[in-house]
């Protein structure tokens, strides 16, 4: 039996539907990073801050700063904990999508607005902070050149901040992202930068004599905030030691980035994810935890709180022993990595804003007006557009203080850490299925499981979440007020929405779908010179896929999975669209693909019978194996039967042979033709 193509129109786009042999559909998601790459991309954003968290929590807290910013690194490593355990459950995971299946859809809009509110807020202290670091390398260059001239430091932090942000603006609107590539290579230069100020700092600190800071809390009308006239807090030691970490937490901002990466991480999925969390946590522990403990050792504590306040790093180069040409050339590589790491964060908060509104607007809660697409890039401009303006506002309005963003940064980062730990928290009582990983340690007594880890990580962040409340009025007005209006926000846009989303399939994938008139393997993308071939048809029947992903490594392998859209008649006129049964079938594909972290071929093969277009692409790609799905009408057996025959009418040639597997969950029939 053959395929007919005849008296078939063009369409609207001047395509020869009879031409068409396949559809080949492709999604951004199909592509995955090594968990080197996924690192880097986290650390854009968690590096940010090694630039600017002594000198805030220098200011709340006094001297013990450093202190308090080692105890946050070092349980920012359970904070990972959490994330990788609902990354684990979750491939598209996010405070978003875990908090909505735990707590509902209200519950989610609060967690999504926090986190916006974030991620808002990177850019403006990210930038800003690279304007500081620019003003103070000017003023060095102009000191050692004996000119007592200092620059106005927050005019040119702010005019450096608002270049900036209408730089990554103008690229976001463009569609050009920061790429693993350009991320993986600020991430080497940053760790060049790590390690050679760790040594030498450790050098100037035993040939100095430098001693470590006291561990004493300063409890101020500063640190204090709405809390300073209750006498009885300074009283308790612990109160004062929350109070001093949630001052300092804003140093493990970019945890939710680590959620986002994880659906695009290379298999082994969750054992990448891993070594991703530990490079994390050395990275920041040293960059950001010991940097910071040695900054304050070595710079004297009147320049560390006036004229290094706001540029650290450039105050610790500064102060390392060694001649002062030298010194002076390692605070320009600070501040040339400072610029890389901070604007990379700038792109990283609008893209990241970005993604998670327009996540939502797919999901019916944000009104569909704000994701129409430029004209002419195809990105939704209006979203960005509000993003960047709010964003502007808070650089000009901040007037350059780090410390002011800093204290309001703090609310978005502790509210989305406590919202997803308790959602996995629930999730252990609610959800009793079998998890791949799960936060240590766990102590299981009879059917009863204790999670200890779990419980102490959020009962740490709900106290900290707490005291910042009472201690960081600016954090508790600002952030309570923009979660409260962007709720209010989702919750209307939601109400408006409703009429449509209900007569609509939702949680679908989005593909971009490309007709080809002729189905070879260089065609539809193939790149490798062993292929094989998996047959799918329903969305909810994928264990023939879950098994050729298992055993398969996309490096060597081009793992191609079709499914036959079948059309009655001779005529098989074929658009470049696919429709809701394939959409459907591909999204749940997609998912199990992303689950495993490795790369597939999705096509769709027009044709009026399914057994031969399957046997017949099997020929034309030189698949080597063919994986079918049982089949809840036929026996196996018969499934076979039919693709021998129709592979007798198209292979001519005798050297080609192929293994063919029906698989289902109860087992699965071979052969070989």
């Amino acid at each position: 039996m053959k395929q007919e193509y005849i008296n078939v129109p063009k369409d609207s786009e001047g395509i020869d539907l009879k031409k068409v042999k396949v559809v080949v559909i492709t999604t951004v998601m199909l592509s995955f990073i090594s968990y080197w790459r996924a690192s880097a991309v986290v650390v854009s954003d968690l590096g940010s801050s090694a630039f600017y968290a002594l000198g805030i929590a220098e200011k709340a807290v006094g001297p013990s700063a450093p202190w308090f910013i080692l105890f946050i690194m070092l349980f920012a490593y359970g904070i990972r904990a959490v994330y990788i355990e609902s990354s684990s459950m979750f491939v598209r995971g996010g405070s978003y999508r875990v908090v909505k299946k735990t707590l509902g859809s209200g519950f989610a809009k609060v967690a999504v607005s926090a986190l916006v509110f974030d991620y808002l807020l990177t850019a403006p202290i990210s930038a800003v902070s690279a304007g500081q670091y620019f003003e103070g390398l000017l003023n060095s260059i102009l000191h050692s050149a004996g000119m007592n001239y200092q620059l106005p430091g927050n005019v040119i932090a702010v005019g450096a901040a608002v270049l900036i942000e209408l730089y990554f603006w103008r690229n976001n609107i463009i569609g050009i992202e920061e790429s693993s590539e350009k991320a993986l290579r600020i991430f080497q230069i940053t760790t060049v930068l790590a390690v050679v100020l760790f040594v030498w700092s450790l050098i100037s600190v035993f040939v100095k004599g430098a001693k470590l800071p006291p561990f004493t809390v300063n409890l101020d009308p500063t640190s204090l905030g709405w809390l300073s006239g209750v006498n009885w807090v300074k009283t308790i030691g612990v109160v004062g030691v929350i109070i001093g970490m949630g001052h300092s937490v804003l140093a493990v901002s970019g945890e939710e980035t680590l959620a986002q990466v994880y659906r695009e991480i290379e298999s082994p999925k969750l054992k990448n994810l891993k070594r991703t969390a530990f490079i994390m946590f050395v990275f920041s522990l040293i960059f950001t935890g010991l940097n910071s403990l040695f900054g304050a050792m070595l710079i004297p504590q009147s320049e560390l709180i006036g004229k290094y306040n706001d540029n650290a790093l450039s105050g610790q180069a500064m102060n390392l022993v060694g001649p002062h040409a030298a010194l002076l050339g390692l605070q320009v590589f600070v501040v040339i990595v400072g610029f890389l790491i901070l604007a990379g964060a700038v792109n990283t908060s609008i893209i990241g804003a970005n993604s998670v509104l327009n996540r939502v607007a797919e999901d019916g809660v944000l009104h569909e007006w704000f994701r129409k697409p430029h004209k002419r890039y195809g990105t939704s401009f209006r979203i960005i557009n509000l993003l960047a303006i709010i964003q502007l506002v808070m650089i000009i309005g901040s007037r350059g203080n780090v410390f002011l963003l800093g204290e309001a940064y703090a609310f978005g980062v502790v509210w989305t850490f406590i919202m997803t730990s308790f959602s996995i928290l629930v999730l252990r009582y609610k959800d009793k299925s079998p998890r791949e990983w799960k936060v240590p340690p766990n102590i299981v007594i009879g059917k009863f499981e204790l999670p200890i880890g779990l419980v102490f990580v959020f009962i740490i962040l709900f106290a900290l979440g707490f005291s910042n409340l009472f201690t960081k009025p600016i954090a508790t007005e600002g952030g309570v007020s923009f979660t409260i209006v962007l709720t209010l926000l989702f919750f209307f846009s939601e109400r408006a929405n409703k009429r449509k989303y209900e007569q609509q399939a939702t949680d679908l994938e989005k593909f971009n779908v490309f007709a080809q008139d002729s189905l070879t393997a260089e065609a539809i993308g193939c790149h490798h010179q062993h292929r094989k071939l998996v047959a799918v048809r329903a969305p909810n029947r994928l264990h023939h896929l879950q098994r050729c992903l298992e055993e398969n490594d996309p490096d060597d392998v081009d793992i191609v999975v079709m499914t036959a859209k079948i059309i009655p008649g001779q005529s098989v006129a074929v658009r470049q669209s696919i429709d809701l049964p394939e959409e459907e079938v591909f999204s749940e594909v997609i998912k199990l693909a992303e689950k495993q972290g490795k790369t597939i071929l999705p096509i769709v093969v027009p044709t009026n019978n399914a057994a031969y277009a399957i046997a017949h692409t099997t020929v034309q790609l030189g698949a080597e194996e063919v994986f079918m799905g049982s089949s809840e009408r036929y026996p196996a057996e018969y499934q076979m039967q039919q693709f021998a025959l129709y592979w007798g009418m198209v292979e001519a040639d005798e050297n080609h042979h192929v293994a063919v597997r029906t698989v289902g969950p109860n087992g699965e029939i071979r052969f070989e033709l």
